[in-house]
């Protein structure tokens, strides 16, 4: 206990540091504006915009801008043209998206599977629902904060679920969570600084960019990683790097009884840096942290998994508190995903206890593979959207949104068909030795 206090003491230094305006993304430039438009000049091309504090601004539309794209009261970030004069609009990006019905049948069926891969992988299946988020219309710094604000009362219910389980770590999740939350924190920033500077386009851009980049990276590692696991007995060994590591004697020294690892705790700071670092720039951490416990701590596979979901729970609580102050949660979608994805976790978590420790590699690396593809789709549209590169004809942009929506379509699929045989198989395969234990038994 006193090892994990002097942890959180100087945690307790480092938040504020980068809480500090030293550390801070700055107020959004001049020609970043969020608000909503309250009123429209038609004869003078012109609009009433209220800025966020209050402050009202006459702007002038574009000529390329017909007046029907100007929607009242609803909120959104203005791009000005400093070319074009001042209070000359260049571009507008709705930050809230209309609700449907499709589109609430489709979130909800979005938060059943994100919550079932989160209960079963244990990385908050946030991989799956930005991304689907963002096939919907959602901008992604929207998508990331509303992911994080949905997923922490989540990780709470997976949490206490694979707890009575005996899979959960809860002293390594905490000092986990610990520097978890200063890695959220430098994350949040940076996200602001893209967001205020480059728009919607540009934080789009980077999402998908990194999600990509890990996604590849992560995934294959660990799709790798199971088929050698598949083709031997299907135990798991821990890596060699955790062997190393666990017999480097770094003052202090913490001893993770459920993961049956003693280690120093300063290997433990990096993966959590890294966790919060990418959970609030993608809303995923589990890329970094299931792999990092797995193959820099040394945790098993079943027991990373389940731990996550107790610093997703950490990240999560402070993440919802920063990102809500800056305005960018939308409270409907996360109260939709969170509706289904509670029962979905649930199910997840059951299902760990019918299958090999492969398997959960062998489900995070597949769809981490598919859904690459579906962000990667999107990648030349924000290019062009930000004149990094020529503008897409409209067959093209036609045939990568497909591409992006049903790769995206198929991840979701493949997820909740791998996940329900494993169950299924695995439960068939329970009652079928505990007959032959009870035949025995009798007999």
């Amino acid at each position: 206990m006193r090892k994990f206090l002097i942890v959180l003491i100087i945690a307790g230094f480092l938040a504020p540091l980068l809480s500090s305006p030293a550390f801070a993304a700055g107020p959004p430039p001049k020609d970043i504006l969020k608000g909503v438009f309250t009123q429209v000049d038609a004869q003078q091309r012109t609009v009433s915009f209220t800025k966020d504090g209050g402050e009202v601004m006459t702007l002038t539309l574009p000529e390329k801008m017909a007046l029907e794209e100007v929607s009242l009261n609803k909120k959104v970030m203005v791009s000005l043209d400093t070319h074009a004069g001042p209070g000359v609009i260049k571009e507008v990006d709705r930050m809230f998206m209309d609700m449907t019905t499709s589109k609430v049948v489709a979130l909800l069926l979005v938060g059943m599977i994100g919550g079932l891969l989160s209960g079963f992988i244990g990385s908050g299946g946030a991989f799956v629902l930005t991304p689907a988020m963002m096939s919907l219309g959602v901008p992604g710094a929207v998508a990331v904060a509303t992911n994080m604000c949905h997923k922490f009362p989540k990780a709470l219910v997976g949490t206490y679920k694979r707890f009575k389980y005996g899979q959960v770590d809860l002293k390594l999740a905490a000092v986990m969570g610990v520097t978890a939350t200063i890695g959220v924190q430098l994350g949040i920033q940076m996200q602001k600084y893209i967001l205020n500077t480059y728009g919607n386009a540009g934080s789009n851009l980077y999402v998908s960019v990194i999600f990509v980049a890990v996604l590849v990276l992560v995934g294959g590692y660990v799709f790798f990683d199971a088929y050698k696991l598949a083709r031997g007995d299907g135990g798991e060994k821990v890596s060699k790097l955790a062997l190393r590591l666990q017999k480097m004697e770094l003052w202090p020294m913490m001893e993770f009884k459920v993961a049956k690892v003693r280690i120093s705790a300063w290997v433990t700071v990096p993966v959590g840096l890294c966790t919060g670092l990418l959970a609030a720039t993608i809303a995923v951490g589990g890329f970094v942290g299931v792999p990092g416990m797995i193959y820099v701590v040394g945790a098993s596979a079943m027991v990373a998994s389940a731990t996550e979901l107790g610093i997703a729970f950490i990240m999560g609580a402070w993440g919802s508190v920063q990102w809500g102050i800056s305005g960018l949660i939308d409270i409907r979608l996360a109260l939709l995903l969170l509706s289904t994805s509670l029962i979905g976790v649930q199910l997840g978590a059951l299902g760990t206890t019918y299958v090999k420790d492969y398997m959960i590699k062998l489900v995070m690396a597949s769809v981490m593979l598919v859904v690459a593809v579906s962000r990667g789709a999107m990648i030349p549209g924000y290019l062009a959207a930000l004149n990094l590169r020529a503008p897409l004809d409209h067959g093209m942009a036609t045939f990568l949104d497909g591409l992006s929506f049903w790769t995206l379509v198929a991840a979701l699929g493949l997820s909740g068909i791998i996940i329900t045989i494993a169950m299924v198989v695995g439960m068939m395969k329970d009652r079928a030795e505990k007959k032959v234990l009870t035949a025995v038994s009798h007999g």
